[in-house]
């Protein structure tokens, strides 16, 4: 049987990991509020744009288990590996995917183009035809490396808050 741990509220790295995420959440609206005079708030919850906020948790717990356990504990050596396949693929994977979905977006912006003439096509809903792929999926590596520089800067604050 699952019991509540109440030694759950005081793990570090996992407050600090989610700290980290909230804050690299939040910080893209006034990011990006200052690069485009646009304020918008659906960033607090979309991937994708600076700082990521995978590398901010990441590094964060990686940093937050370091102050814990040591940086010669094979927990860290967890934590770290799974910062650096996490941010690998930030970069990689995810990025390619979304290049891919904007260039699919794209062909299906004229395929509809095309069909609009074609019999029936008008009669359809809107949302049928204009579905689009979620382009900002991955991160530029500028912005994976402020995400984890905020997630260890963060956890480093908190660490020294908390335990000074």
């Amino acid at each position: 049987m699952l019991t509540f741990n109440m030694d759950l509220l005081f793990n570090f790295p996992l407050w600090a990991s989610l700290a980290a995420i909230f804050f690299a959440q939040f910080i893209k609206v006034p990011i990006q509020f200052i690069a485009s005079r646009e304020l918008n708030w659906s960033l607090l919850t979309s991937t994708g744009g600076m700082p990521s906020s995978h590398s901010a948790a990441v590094t964060a717990l990686a940093t937050g288990v370091a102050l814990e356990t040591g940086l010669d504990s094979p927990t860290f050596a967890v934590a770290a590996i799974f910062a650096i396949i996490t941010m690998f693929d930030a970069t990689g994977v995810r990025r390619q995917a979304g290049e891919q979905a904007i260039v699919l977006n794209q062909l299906m912006s004229d395929f509809h183009k095309f069909v609009e003439e074609a019999k029936g096509w008008q009669k359809k809903p809107e949302q049928v035809k204009r579905k689009e792929l979620k382009e900002l999926l991955g991160h530029k590596p500028i912005e994976v490396f402020f995400g984890g520089l905020s997630g260890i800067i963060l956890t480093l604050v908190l660490y020294f808050i908390m335990y000074s």
